[in-house]
């Protein structure tokens, strides 16, 4: 630690550092804190537990608002570009994570909304040194964006589909099967299609329930489609690999454009 080392950027260094044992410290005991926390407000929400031990319940959920308060106030004076930090996502969630708690003060119940610091959690990829993974959640975010024209034009011919089908059971079945009204048809045919099958709406006559085994085997194939959709697209960014195997450690699958052995360095 450097003498001329002030306050702030003692702080700085502990809050945002990752590479020191004092910040790496922090950075544990403030995941643990988050975990403990988002295991209070979850229990809190079984009525059994709250009527036994409610009172020390609350309590531990504004011990950890108040504690994550303070780390969040040193966080925007300790930054180096604190509008940087405030409106980035971490900052965000850091915000989000105390809000709730402290809305419930005017709006009862908005505290269990507290579970969103869960996200906090996330920078257990900095403190495991598990950087490295985050190339691959890029490589799904990028294929998600290149497809999302394709699922958009799927979302509309499946939303055409249900539409229709409702409107048809809503005039097979009729009010006498549960099919009040033609949103109930809908609701009934994304059940349906998507195949989770609730069964509080079902057909009677024959005619019906031929619609909807049609229904239930076309689900099979739509299911699949956003699937193959993103898969083809992660495949189109994924690096190419060559099956060319190192003539010195024997090593082979090498990315298309490799000019040395990524095992053993040796030119291939």
């Amino acid at each position: 630690m450097l003498v001329s080392e002030t306050p702030r950027e003692r702080v700085r260094r502990i809050i945002f550092g990752h590479d020191t044992p004092a910040g790496r410290a922090f950075d544990v005991g403030l995941i643990i804190a988050i975990v403990l926390s988002v295991v209070v407000v979850c229990v809190d929400s079984v009525a059994r537990y709250h009527r036994e031990a409610g009172d020390f319940l609350v309590a531990a959920e504004w011990f950890f608002t108040i504690l994550f308060t303070i780390e969040y106030i040193a966080r925007i004076w300790s930054a180096g570009r604190r509008r940087a930090y405030v409106f980035s996502f971490f900052g965000i969630v850091d915000l989000l994570a105390i809000l709730p708690t402290w809305l419930s003060l005017v709006v009862p119940g908005t505290q269990f909304l507290a579970t969103i610091r869960v996200l906090r959690v996330l920078r257990i990829f900095r403190v495991l040194k598990l950087v490295q993974f985050v190339g691959g959640a890029e490589v799904l975010a990028r294929a998600l964006r290149a497809s999302i024209h394709k699922i958009t034009v799927f979302l509309f011919v499946v939303l055409t589909i249900v539409v229709i089908v409702g409107s048809m059971m809503y005039l097979i079945e009729g009010p006498e099967a549960g099919f009040v009204n033609i949103p109930t048809g809908i609701y009934w045919a994304i059940v349906t299609l998507t195949t989770v099958g609730f069964g509080d709406i079902t057909p009677i006559t024959t005619l019906g329930k031929a619609l909807a085994s049609v229904l239930m085997i076309m689900g099979y194939g739509i299911i699949a489609v956003p699937t193959g959709i993103v898969t083809v697209e992660m495949s189109r960014l994924q690096p190419t690999l060559r099956s060319l195997r190192c003539g010195s450690c024997g090593l082979a699958d090498h990315q298309v454009d490799a000019v040395y052995c990524r095992g053993c360095g040796a030119e291939i």
